[in-house]
């Protein structure tokens, strides 16, 4: 499974362990997509406030689990 359409079309599958794997990848995906989109947020300046708004979360759950990963990548630039 590479692309995201065959992942989607394997989330429908028939066999249960293709399903899960597929929903395995999928849950891996959006989890690397939210990471680099809320550090492209904070590196324009973003709030917590306003990612967490727009993630539909509380502030203190987006802090939580994205602070380490946008302090370790601003300290992988220097």
């Amino acid at each position: 499974m590479g692309s995201v359409i065959e992942l989607a079309e394997a989330v429908d599958s028939r066999d249960p362990a293709t399903g899960l794997a597929a929903v395995a990848a999928l849950r891996r995906l959006l989890e690397e997509l939210e990471a680099a989109h809320v550090a492209h947020a904070r590196a324009r300046g973003w709030s917590w406030e306003a990612i967490a708004a727009a993630l539909g979360v509380r502030r203190q759950s987006a802090h939580r689990k994205h602070a380490h990963r946008v302090v370790d990548e601003a300290g992988s630039h220097e």
